[in-house]
């Protein structure tokens, strides 16, 4: 298990070093900062994770607060070349970064918010589900609440729960195709739905709009007090 740097808190402290012990041969990773723990799991030893959390003496997580999907492809990346724009003029003709990588291994990811009411604790813990075709096991024996959380997870990005008793859409519409908060999802979406009077029905068609990219804010050096070659200030003061 990774070294965590020291809290301010000693109940969080106390945490962490339970953590440690009894997590330490599972390949767990721990991590402290803003004085709150988040505990990596690997995929595969979730259910072991998740069953000690919940019923040993030491931590008693009862309660699942929340429970999310997340996309981390380009994590970190700017998707725009800012800082390569012109300092004169009116630049705003940044470049689209082509070279962003993807780590398809680690792209989608499942977080866990737990409570535990008899110590007052709180723990994050999250498991990479992989990338093509992301999966997780279901941790319903272990938190009834679950049931609706992995259910918006897949609606939402598309990951699995394995062992899920109803795993169903629950937010878009029936019949919805791919799943909105994917990064390579379209923004204004792949189709519209308007009412017809004429045929008193819904009607489903495709996007009208005109997908457009809005260009992020330049980021420059403060320029104003930078003196050009003949000794006076810049006009951009």
């Amino acid at each position: 298990m990774a070294t965590y740097s020291p809290t301010h808190s000693v109940r969080i402290d106390a945490l962490a070093l339970a953590l440690s012990e009894h997590f330490s041969d599972f390949g767990c990773d721990l991590y402290a900062e803003f004085s709150e723990l988040t505990l990596a799991v690997p995929v595969d030893r979730l259910l072991e994770v998740a069953r000690i959390l919940s019923n040993h003496a030491d931590f008693r997580f009862e309660q699942l607060i929340d429970l999310c999907g997340v996309d981390y492809a380009a994590f970190g990346q700017s998707e725009w070349k800012t800082d390569e724009a012109s300092y004169t003029g009116f630049g705003r003709g940044v470049d689209q970064d082509t070279d962003v990588i993807i780590d398809d291994s680690k792209r989608f990811a499942v977080v866990y918010h737990l409570l535990s009411l008899a110590h007052n604790h709180r723990l994050r813990l999250r498991v990479y589900a992989g990338g093509n075709q992301p999966m997780v096991d279901s941790v319903i024996p272990m938190w009834a609440a679950a049931n609706w959380f992995e259910r918006e997870a897949f609606d939402l990005y598309g990951i699995l729960f394995r062992g899920h008793p109803d795993l169903r859409r629950i937010l878009t519409d029936y019949g919805f195709i791919g799943h909105p908060f994917r990064k390579d999802f379209p923004l204004s979406g792949q189709v519209e739905m308007r009412y017809d009077p004429e045929q008193r029905r819904v009607m489903y068609q495709p996007v009208s709009i005109t997908p457009r990219v809005l260009v992020p804010r330049v980021i420059r050096e403060d320029r104003r007090q930078v003196k050009a070659e003949d000794g006076k200030e810049s006009s951009d003061a």
